[in-house]
């Protein structure tokens, strides 16, 4: 099938069912860019792929990044709880919609982003895990994208100070420490410090080779 996927080009593929997608990283790992990438890269193949971000645009979306203005402005449990409402919030009008529609869903963040950043604020990252799953579709496959927290603050130093919700070096090192901990069936760490192509064509190949066990059962 994944010689199919090749030789259909653009043409719409049939799948059975959806898939959920999720890319990880702290900022300036490059996971924006990587998931944007897969997105067009198999709607060239004719997969019906669709893309969402969290914090959303949604009405907590929108709330969450008004107070990242205001530094300090939310304790770690009022943040945790924003974020959960949020993502409530697209799972219900986002997510399952399209995947019922059977729709390659591509994530730009989820829970595994709340595990970490909250987690790094003291919350146990175990304990959001269990109660983000309780209510959020699980992934098929996760990409954590790995990079240096120094790195990856270089990376986007150009950024408007809007922007900079979460950015402070010892604080990033934190975080991606807990994501170095997350494990799970169809979890990958990728080295995020590689040239951009190289991280995509494995990602891709990871993903269709996914797609093609999947729907050949």
């Amino acid at each position: 099938m994944g010689e199919q996927i090749g030789e259909q080009g653009a043409q719409q593929m049939k799948l059975r069912q959806g898939f959920l997608i999720v890319f990880e990283g702290i900022d300036g790992s490059g996971k924006t860019t990587q998931a944007e990438i897969l997105k067009v890269n198999l709607q060239k193949k004719g997969v019906d792929a669709v893309y969402f971000q969290e914090p959303s645009r949604g009405k907590w979306g929108h709330l969450i990044k008004r107070k990242a203005l205001i530094d300090a402005s939310l304790s770690p449990q009022e943040e945790l709880e924003l974020f959960q409402k949020d993502r409530k919030d697209n799972v219900e009008r986002n997510l399952k919609p399209a995947l019922r529609q059977k729709k390659t869903v591509i994530l730009d963040r989820y829970y595994f982003s709340t595990m970490a950043y909250q987690g790094a604020r003291g919350i146990n990252p175990e304990r959001i895990r269990r109660d983000n799953e309780k209510f959020a579709v699980r992934p098929d496959m996760v990409f954590i994208l790995d990079v240096e927290a120094s790195k990856g603050l270089k990376r986007i130093e150009n950024r408007k100070k809007k922007d900079m919700l979460f950015e402070k070096e010892e604080y990033l090192v934190k975080v991606r420490e807990i994501f170095r901990r997350i494990k799970g069936k169809n979890i990958f760490h990728i080295n995020g410090m590689r040239p951009v192509q190289d991280i995509s064509r494995e990602i891709e190949e990871v993903v269709l080779d996914y797609i093609n066990r999947v729907a050949s059962n």
